[in-house]
């Protein structure tokens, strides 16, 4: 029997939305493969005092880390506890320069000019510390 001109329609109709909605998911699964909806791995926040010194160092600092060890796998944001005092007393900050890990978790805060390198890495999760003093072992997966 023929169908009728409604009936006709109606499974066009529902064929066709079943290719839409596969061709959506293809894209966006496509899209996650491509990493094209990838987002900073590590949320940093660095307060500094002023152009001083030790924040100058801190930020030459943590910027090697970060390209070195995650290039653009990070978030970094610089702020001035002068400029931005409620920022820093929201954030608990008591001392300057002060590094705040956001993400991953747990949250870590690192205080000084980031010069010790294997510290801050072993504080960010890149690195374990071996259990027989400071050495460090192989980069964490």
């Amino acid at each position: 029997m023929a169908k009728s001109e409604n009936e006709n329609r109606n499974t066009n109709g529902k064929g066709r939305l079943k290719t839409k909605l596969r061709n959506a998911a293809e894209a966006f699964e496509e899209a996650l493969k491509g990493n094209a909806l990838r987002r900073a791995k590590y949320i940093l926040r660095l307060y500094v005092s002023g152009s001083s010194g030790r924040s100058l160092k801190a930020i030459n600092n943590l910027k090697k880390i970060c390209e070195e060890y995650f290039p653009n796998d990070y978030d970094l944001e610089v702020i001035d506890i002068y400029e931005h005092p409620a920022a820093a007393r929201e954030e608990q900050i008591i001392a300057a320069p002060t590094l705040v890990k956001k993400l991953p978790e747990p949250l870590r805060k690192f205080v000084g000019d980031l010069s010790n390198t294997q510290k801050i890495l072993v504080g960010l999760d890149i690195y374990e510390r071996k259990d027989n003093g400071d050495q460090l072992s192989g980069a964490r997966p």
